[in-house]
């Protein structure tokens, strides 16, 4: 499940996080090594020959996709030639940047800023809150009193991907989510046949599972299935024009790829005789299921949606 979601998660920032086109990243190596590349000084790298497209750093993602920079964070400046201190720089630009993301909503209680360095330096904060290297303590960790837990090397590196991931995931949903707008007011033919189906609220705290956004699209996938199920499959003969159904999850709901499809369907209605007419519409099997959906990435194909979503 978590090497799926990071599959998503690389797809997704990798296409769209930029404000100049696409920048292949893996979690975690090119992100902590993209904050600190664009930092260093010539004076402490100069056999470093990379050319550093400043448009494709870390802090340049956040500015793209917030619209506005980090408080008191530069896109690039210069590190300390001092590994102690240089640990400490990138130390507390991830407490800003945790800091920064939930103050704009982001639950991330649980990721501590060392999680994000990159090994060598995790390696010289865990010796310096170890006593084991001295160095300069201001605006450490050991910094604020809390208790310290020193992971090995591998816990280290499986802690830093998740830790990396569930920030991009926070990213997500504090930056992205909320432009999901609900002012598009919807079709008097498709309110009728929605009146027997129990609504969707949208209000902020009446689900602990989804946000309002994600509900705003629970209810769009809802009535463009509803209005759409009957079009798209009216000629069907692979089962008919599938039923109502009630859609209020993003997993099981949409496993069939009927409830995709319809999405689809409403704003490429010429996709329905070349790909959607030939769907299962109360499929069984998983042979069926396999085949609705090559249907589903052969359409995107065909529209040149192509996203790198997998069968």
């Amino acid at each position: 499940f978590f090497h799926k979601t990071l599959t998503a998660v690389k797809s997704w920032f990798t296409l769209f996080g930029w404000s100049k086109g696409q920048n292949p990243i893996s979690v975690p190596h090119s992100l902590r090594r993209d904050v600190c590349i664009v930092q260093l000084t010539v004076a402490q790298e100069k056999s470093f020959k990379r050319k550093v497209d400043k448009d494709k750093g870390f802090y340049e993602m956040i500015l793209h996709l917030n619209g506005q920079p980090i408080p008191g964070i530069a896109a690039s400046h210069s590190l300390p030639s001092d590994p102690v201190e240089r640990m400490f720089l990138l130390h507390w630009q991830y407490s800003e940047l945790l800091s920064f993301l939930r103050g704009q909503g982001a639950y991330l209680s649980h990721i501590m800023p060392e999680f994000l360095l990159a090994p060598e330096d995790y390696e010289i904060w865990a010796e310096v809150n170890t006593g084991l290297r001295k160095g300069s303590m201001r605006s450490s960790g050991k910094l604020s009193g809390r208790s310290v837990f020193i992971l090995e090397h591998r816990t280290f590196e499986t802690m830093s991907k998740r830790a990396w991931t569930d920030v991009l995931l926070q990213i997500y949903k504090v930056f992205v989510l909320p432009r999901i707008s609900s002012r598009g007011i919807p079709d008097p033919s498709s309110l009728e046949s929605l009146e027997n189906m129990p609504g969707i609220k949208s209000e902020p705290l009446c689900s602990n599972v989804y946000s309002r956004y994600e509900r705003a699209v629970l209810i769009w996938l809802n009535k463009n299935y509803e209005k759409n199920r009957k079009i798209a499959w009216k000629d069907s003969q692979r089962g008919g024009i599938p039923p109502m159904r009630w859609i209020v999850n993003f997993d099981q709901d949409l496993l069939d790829g009927l409830v995709l499809a319809a999405q689809v369907a409403a704003y490429c209605p010429y996709l329905i005789p070349t790909h959607f007419i030939k769907m299962y519409t109360n499929p069984r099997t998983h042979e069926q299921f396999l085949h609705n959906s090559l249907i589903i990435v052969k359409a995107l194909h065909a529209i040149n949606l192509d996203i790198d979503i997998k069968v």
